[in-house]
C-alpha cells in the first residue's frame, strides 16, 4: 500500500493528515473552512485517494496559515507515499468542465517543483476561503511534493472555477501516480 501520514504542530496550526494513494476516494476532512473542506473532499473523491485531514488553526487571524500548512503536509505525505516513484506514470493531465468553467492541469512528478497558474477571480472570497489562496495552496503543495504543475481555468463563477481546478488536479494526480511498470521513468534512473 502506498500510504503516508504526518502530524505537524506549530504555534499557528495543528494538522494530522493520512493519505492512501490506492484507496477508493473516501475522505474525512475537517479544517474549519467549509469551502476548503469541499475542495479536499472533491480532490480525494476524484483522485480515488483515501484522505483524512484534521486541522485546527488560528482562524481568528484568517485562513492563510491553515491552508498553507495543510498544503505543506499534503505535499510531504504524497512524496512519502510515492517513495522512490518506481513504476509510476509520472505525468498526468486532465481537462474538467464545471458548467461555464473549464480547468486544465498538467503535471510532472519529476522531483522538481514549479507552478504556473493562469487564473483570475472576480470575488475576494468563496465562503471563508480567500481566492488569493488558490495559487498559494498549489504553489506550496508543488514545492513540498516536488511536482511541476501547469494549471489554467476560465469561467464566470469563482466557485465553479476553483472546484474545476481541484477536480482537474485530482484526475491529473490519479493518472500520474498510476503504477505502469517497475522502472523509474527517467533517463537518469532516479527522480
Amino acid at each position: 500500500m502506498r500510504t503516508g501520514r504526518m502530524s505537524r504542530k506549530t504555534k499557528e496550526t495543528d494538522i494530522q493528515l493520512e493519505l492512501n494513494l490506492d484507496g477508493t476516494g473516501i475522505a474525512d476532512v475537517n479544517t474549519g473552512i467549509g469551502f476548503f473542506d469541499h475542495m479536499l473532499i472533491s480532490f480525494a473523491r476524484h483522485a480515488e485517494f483515501d484522505l483524512k485531514v484534521h486541522a485546527d488553526g488560528d482562524l481568528y487571524v484568517d485562513e492563510h496559515h491553515l491552508i498553507e500548512d495543510t498544503a505543506i503536509v499534503l505535499g510531504k505525505v504524497l512524496a512519502d507515499a510515492l517513495g522512490d516513484m518506481a513504476g509510476i506514470a509520472r505525468f498526468g493531465e486532465a481537462r474538467i468542465p464545471m458548467d461555464e468553467a473549464l480547468a486544465e492541469v498538467v503535471l510532472d512528478i519529476g522531483g522538481r517543483s514549479y507552478l504556473v497558474l493562469k487564473a483570475e477571480f472576480a470575488a475576494p472570497r468563496v465562503g471563508q476561503f480567500s481566492t488569493q489562496l488558490v495559487k498559494h495552496f498549489f504553489e506550496t503543495f508543488a514545492s513540498n511534493a516536488k511536482i511541476t504543475i501547469h494549471a489554467s481555468v476560465y469561467g464566470d463563477n469563482d466557485h465553479h472555477k476553483i472546484e474545476a481546478l481541484f477536480k482537474a488536479f485530482a484526475y491529473a494526480m490519479k493518472r500520474a501516480v498510476k503504477v505502469e511498470g517497475q522502472e523509474v521513468k527517467s533517463t537518469k534512473g532516479l527522480l
